[in-house]
């Protein structure tokens, strides 16, 4: 008999969420990730959970309805990851006529139109809070609803679910070589040392890295791909309202400007082919001035280069010629002596749950299995309506009174309900143990070390949370000390 019914390589967003639908049907899992969760792509989306504006213009309104109704679905079950924001689009003279854009919203609208979010409107921002950013010849802007998502947050959090139904997750685990018969049988290197796994499925959720997994490691034909780059930049804060930028650029592309991590704006994104090694992904300059350049047509304060804080990119597989970019790829393989494969790949955040359900779906007639669960039950922490934020971050205020308002609202966002497994009965800010920086606290890392697979620095300041984008040098060492002794 197997180890395992179902062993996941890779521990991106495709990955996680098919461990947790399948062990939240009854099938016993295993994950394997070489480094850690979300390391790769998944930690360098747009931060949009949408129904693709742009989606209209090339008539893809089946799909954009489908994604609108994820959108709404990510909302009830993960509303401190998936935030509600107000998308506001300037009116340009040298790009799409401005019945064009209303138009699209007002379809947009319609095909949301249980979603409970505000519809669209137009706005004279010569009078309104949102033109006080943009240069002055903008006089008219549209605006509409749509989310922003913590896509590393997303990972871990659905990982941490999957766990808590029974999927082994296990992280600094690399697979070297598969052997496929009447079930698979996978050489591993888990932190160190050879084991050997077997399972009576295989699914390969291995990102920019699928093809090379597919020859060197499964020894199958690798799909029909392309590699491609996906980038962002994060400058200092560039506007006070609190809503998104649609930019139009010249060359067509909707360019996004959003909130980020209250002191920062993110600009992306820009996307473009890409060789070489997935683990090492770099923006080019290029990249970095198109993004500012994008954003100098529409900001009245202006900025250059040099201002980049950050640059935030990824590598992922896309179906090779391009279509249905949204949904990704997946490909199912088993025959006579030969047991179940999957390999999925691209693909972005908003329809990952609904790709991963039909991922597990592909082996109903291998497993007997409960039915499809993960549209209804929330992530954790995430047990309350998208619209009472704001209510959490003032029980957590109440509970801990030592906690400023910026650090309540980040805990509740990264954690829910779920805050008290974190900070505990502490009635005091000293009970939380060494501080590193003004909001990380030792009793968090421990946390996050213990629960969320976090092993090194990179992985609690840049995936668990982004506070590496304020935190000291000195802090940095602080907190590696820290954790290599921490339990």
């Amino acid at each position: 008999m197997a180890d395992y019914d179902l062993a996941i390589i890779g521990g991106g967003l495709n990955g996680v969420s098919i461990a947790r639908d399948a062990a939240g049907r009854g099938l016993r899992v295993i994950l394997l990730e070489q480094g850690d969760l979300g390391a790769g792509a998944s930690s360098a989306s747009p931060r949009l959970v949408h129904g693709d504006l742009a989606g209209l213009e090339r008539r893809h309104f089946l799909r954009v309805r489908a994604a609108l109704a994820e959108r709404d679905v990510w909302l009830r079950i993960a509303p401190h990851l998936v935030r509600p924001m107000r998308f506001a689009i300037p009116a340009h003279s040298d790009e799409r006529p401005a019945w064009q854009l209303r138009a699209w919203l007002l379809l947009y609208d319609r095909l949301a139109s249980r979603s409970g979010l505000p519809a669209s409107l137009t706005l004279d921002v010569t009078h309104h809070p949102v033109g006080n950013a943009l240069k002055r010849p903008f006089g008219t802007a549209f605006e509409y609803s749509d989310c922003v998502v913590d896509d590393t947050r997303l990972v871990i959090l659905t990982a941490v679910d999957a766990a808590a139904r029974g999927a082994v997750i296990r992280t600094g685990a690399r697979c070297t070589r598969a052997e496929r018969g009447a079930e698979w049988r996978l050489v591993t290197i888990d932190r160190g040392f050879r084991q050997v796994v077997t399972a009576r499925a295989l699914v390969s959720a291995t990102g920019a890295w699928t093809s090379s997994v597919a020859e060197t490691i499964l020894r199958v034909p690798p799909p029909d791909v392309a590699t491609v780059q996906v980038s962002q930049i994060v400058v200092r804060r560039l506007f006070d309202s609190d809503n998104v930028y649609v930019f139009q650029n010249g060359d067509g592309r909707l360019i996004f400007a959003s909130p980020y991590e209250r002191d920062f704006t993110l600009i992306g994104s820009v996307g473009h082919g890409f060789k070489g090694d997935p683990a090492i992904v770099a923006m080019a300059a290029s990249d970095v001035a198109y993004l500012c350049d994008a954003a100098n047509r529409y900001f009245r304060e202006r900025i250059e280069t040099a201002d980049v804080v950050r640059t935030i990119s990824g590598a992922n597989m896309q179906v090779n010629p391009p279509r249905k970019l949204r949904d990704g790829g997946m490909r199912f393989h088993h025959g006579r002596g030969k047991a179940p494969l999957i390999t999925i790949f691209g693909g972005d955040v908003t329809t990952s749950r609904r790709r991963a359900e039909k991922a597990v779906s592909k082996l109903t007639p291998f497993y007997p299995m409960s039915a499809r669960w993960t549209a209804k039950t929330p992530l954790p922490g995430g047990g309350f309506a998208w619209n009472g934020f704001d209510t959490e971050v003032d029980e957590v205020r109440e509970r801990w009174r030592f906690l400023g308002e910026d650090q309540a609202r980040r805990l509740v966002g990264a954690y829910g309900r779920n805050v008290s497994q974190v900070l505990g009965d502490a009635r005091d800010r000293s009970e939380f143990g060494p501080a590193f920086g003004p909001e990380l606290t030792g009793v968090e890392v421990r946390y996050l070390m213990q629960k969320e697979w976090a092993r090194f620095p990179d992985d609690i300041l840049w995936r668990r949370s982004k506070l590496g984008l304020t935190m000291p040098a000195a802090d940095r060492e602080a907190l590696a000390a820290f954790m290599a002794v921490a339990v």
